[in-house]
């Protein structure tokens, strides 16, 4: 079957995509960037063909699109609450109409948000309106409802995550106590699947669940116990959304302006009432702790297929980030070091492609880690981020408090753009180079200053930049002279 795939980068997508290609299907992955779209291993599949395009803007149809019979709308957003996010989101919604009524789809498939209470927040209330626009078209819809994903990378398990491990005495908000049902990525893909071309999910709308009804607190306490910690949670009713969102802020890795959409979603119930979509497909959802089991092994085995916080909207910078993968020349700072590698070119790509996140930037990592305190205080997104794999690392996906714009092992080149605040925009970037015949470590650092204050701020940074740069390239290729 020849399905079109939207938000195939995505936290859903990226799981999505293995599964469908593993039951035989040709996807047409829809993507805004196709450099964002990994290039190696399974996406490589000689079933995948791609198709940019922004459904903000709209595109005209090729042939390729033409030929689809199932479509995946798996594309939301999570934007700044001060933002026109629910009209781009309908605009969007409305030209994927357009595009898939001019095709042979017979079926479209949407993973939306559970609604059964009157009062929704912005998000909830988004996504309903998404789901009426995909249903008011010719080619009948299948809207699945879900709440909380729980899964490795996933947002709320992350969250969870992070409060969990670094708190051992909460004093939280009492939107905690607001009930909801976890459900594991697993059974959410298992849905997905099963519902593809079956006439009985057509024109319909389901929720789906784990067995579990719970509140906030209790999947933090249950989080816990999987974890062996023992942990004290006490709400308060006096903490307004604002404390709420920045109590968020401090302690994850989430985004302030992401926290501030979490919290307001995190007051409305999202319970599962409708379980028919269970009972059509023989599918029996996993428990809470089950579920977070699962992404533990995941996580253990360094085999994370995606995260959240890959996302554009996990960071602070304009969605048209990957547009600044040339490094600008002039009007520009640089700090250039070149190290002789010897033999051991394999060795140093594996160790530059393993840099940040668990592994730390090889040198005065504690200099680092200040940095990214300095950078949350500011509103930035900080070093909590890490890095989805420790070993892989894709175009698109973030680092600490970069984001990558260029891996590529074959030319070789590692291109970061920085998503800490700054009074300008940085790249930093590691190439291996040739002269005089023998090869180099090459490490750039470019800063592009914003008036008085940023060429200021590269004046005051640089003493510690002679350390740390210098420190980095050698410690990089020290350590891979010693494998």
């Amino acid at each position: 079957m020849k399905i079109l795939l939207t938000g195939a980068t995505g936290y859903i997508g990226k799981r999505l995509l293995p599964v469908l290609l593993s039951q035989g299907h040709e996807l047409v992955c829809c993507v805004r960037d196709i450099r964002r779209f990994p290039g190696e291993g399974i996406y490589a599949h000689p079933a995948i063909s791609l198709f940019q395009i922004d459904f903000i803007e709209g595109a005209e149809i090729t042939e390729d699109v033409a030929g689809i019979e199932v479509a995946y709308y798996l594309i939301h957003s999570m934007s700044d609450e001060s933002s026109d996010f629910e009209q781009l989101e309908a605009r969007s919604a409305k030209n994927f109409i357009k595009l898939v009524e001019q095709t042979k789809a017979r079926q479209i498939i949407y993973l939306g948000g559970i609604i059964n209470t009157e009062k929704l927040s912005r998000h909830l209330e988004s996504r309903k309106r998404v789901e009426d626009i995909l249903g008011s078209g010719r080619v009948p819809l299948c809207a699945i409802r879900a709440g909380i994903i729980v899964g490795s990378g996933s947002s709320s398990f992350e969250i969870i995550r992070d409060l969990v491990e670094k708190l051992p005495l909460m004093i939280a908000p009492r939107w905690l106590n607001t009930r909801i049902s976890p459900i594991s990525i697993r059974n959410i893909l298992e849905y997905l699947t099963g519902v593809l071309d079956n006439p009985q999910t057509y024109h319909q709308a389901f929720d789906v669940g784990g067995p579990d009804v719970l509140t906030y607190r209790e999947m933090l306490l249950q989080f816990a116990e999987v974890r062996g910690l023992k942990r004290r949670i006490y709400t308060v009713p006096v903490m307004s959304p604002r404390l709420s969102s920045y109590w968020l802020y401090f302690v994850t890795s989430t985004s302030y302006k992401l926290a501030v959409n979490l919290v307001n979603s995190m007051k409305v119930e999202v319970v599962a009432k409708d379980r028919r979509l269970e009972e059509m497909l023989g599918i029996s959802p996993m428990s809470y702790k089950q579920a977070v089991e699962l992404a533990f092994q995941r996580i253990g085995q360094n085999n994370v297929e995606s995260s959240w916080i890959d996302s554009l909207s996990s960071s602070n910078a304009a969605s048209d980030l990957l547009l600044r993968i040339e490094v600008p020349a002039h009007g520009c700072f640089v700090d250039e070091r070149k190290y002789a590698i010897g033999d051991r070119r394999e060795e140093v790509l594996k160790h530059v492609w393993a840099i940040g996140g668990k592994r730390g930037w090889y040198y005065a990592n504690w200099l680092w880690q200040i940095r990214g305190f300095l950078d949350k205080l500011a509103g930035g997104v900080g070093l909590r981020r890490g890095r989805r794999s420790d070993t892989e690392i894709y175009a698109g996906e973030s680092l600490d408090f970069w984001r990558v714009l260029v891996a590529d092992k074959k030319t070789p080149q590692l291109l970061l753009y920085a998503e800490m605040r700054l009074p300008g925009e940085a790249w930093l970037e590691f190439s291996i180079v040739q002269d005089d015949g023998k090869d180099y470590l090459q490490q750039t650092a470019t800063f592009r200053p914003k008036g008085v204050l940023g060429r200021l701020y590269w004046f005051a940074v640089m003493p510690l930049h002679y350390f740390v740069f210098g420190g980095m390239i050698r410690n990089i290729v020290e350590h891979a002279k010693k494998e």
